[in-house]
Formats: structure tokens, C-alpha cells, sequence
């Protein structure tokens, strides 16, 4: 036997494993970083007639105005949705994240929300509401400290499986009960500032 001939075929054989290993290796972790599917890549669009991605939150909505909710509309939810959170968070709030609405269980055919939501622990379709950062169940507007604009963030999720979680769930418990179920994620932003 050809000792040169097999020495080859053997290179071959691991130059062709180290590639493969290789290939992997910079597939994994694109397509699948810690805590998350890789569904959660898919977007829903989010939209309120109040307000445009990146504008101003009218006074109404806030707590220098009525205070009420503003109205939501979103799309089609990919298929296998069975139900849709939304967590509303000041990104700018001077001790971190600050809630300002948790909502769960929407069903899946639901499209929007209506202005003015009631604060209901249990709406009559099954939707929940959680506790925000004040303490109350429901939708609390932007309040800021006078200054700078703060960025409110709307996060929809699309989810696969129903949230096991009774009302007044606060956001924490929704984002821990909503881990691996996240099939799409809708995001809207206002700014507001007193």
C-alpha cells in the first residue's frame, strides 16, 4: 500500500471534520442565542392612531392629560398563536425600566385595543391585565421628572401557548411565563417629556 496515498486520504478526512466543526460553529450561535428560539426573529407589526413610531405621546394618554390608554392596532400573528402579551416599559426612567402596563391571555384573533381600556383585572374575552410600576392594575401613562424626553417602548408578543398566570401578574412573571413561547414580537415607540 501507498503509505504517501493514505497519509493524504487521511489529511483529507480531518481537514474535511475541522471544516465541518467549523461551519457549526458559526452557524449555532446566529441562529440560536441563550433564552431564545429562533421564531422570536419574526416581527408583528405595531401601530396606534395616536401616535407615530418615534413621535410624541399626546398629553392625553399621559398623566398630565386623561391618563387613558391609546388605541393599538397590530397584524396578522404568525400561525400556531394562540394568545398575545404586551408589556409597556419606560426605557429612560431614572431607577431603570419603569412598567406602565402588562396585559396577557389576548386572544389570538384579537386585533387591536381600543382607546381608553378599561383597567380590568379580567376582561370578558379572557384577557388579563398585570400590576404596572405604580402599583395598580391596568394602563398608567408617562409620567417622567421634568427634563429630558423618556422613550416608551410597546412590546406585542405573539405567543404559542396560553400564560398560565392569574391577574395582576406583574411584568417580571409575564416575561419569565412567556420565555420559549415568543413566535413574534411587535414593537412601538413614543417619546414624552414634561
Amino acid at each position: 500500500m501507498n503509505t504517501k496515498l493514505f497519509i493524504s486520504r487521511h489529511n483529507i478526512f480531518w481537514v474535511f471534520i475541522l471544516l465541518s466543526m467549523l461551519c457549526l460553529l458559526a452557524v449555532l450561535p446566529a441562529g440560536c442565542k441563550s433564552g431564545e428560539s429562533p421564531q422570536t426573529q419574526v416581527t408583528l407589526s405595531l401601530s396606534s392612531a395616536a401616535f407615530a413610531d418615534g413621535g410624541i405621546i399626546p398629553d392625553k394618554y399621559t398623566c398630565q392629560g386623561q391618563d387613558i390608554a391609546p388605541p393599538l392596532s397590530w397584524g396578522e400573528p404568525p400561525a400556531g398563536t394562540r394568545s398575545l402579551a404586551l408589556i409597556v416599559e419606560d426605557l429612560d426612567s431614572p431607577g431603570g425600566r419603569f412598567t406602565h402596563w402588562v396585559v396577557f391571555n389576548l386572544p389570538a384573533n384579537i386585533r387591536e385595543l381600543s382607546e381608553a381600556m378599561s383597567p380590568q383585572s379580567r376582561l370578558p374575552d379572557g384577557t388579563l391585565e398585570g400590576k404596572n410600576d405604580f402599583g395598580k392594575i391596568g394602563y398608567g401613562g408617562p409620567c417622567p421628572p421634568a427634563g429630558k424626553p423618556h422613550r416608551y417602548q410597546f412590546n406585542l408578543y405573539a405567543l404559542d401557548a396560553t400564560l398560565k398566570l392569574e391577574a395582576g401578574a406583574s411584568k417580571n412573571q409575564v416575561i419569565d411565563a412567556l420565555a420559549g413561547h415568543t413566535l413574534a414580537l411587535g414593537q412601538l415607540t413614543g417619546t414624552y417629556q414634561r
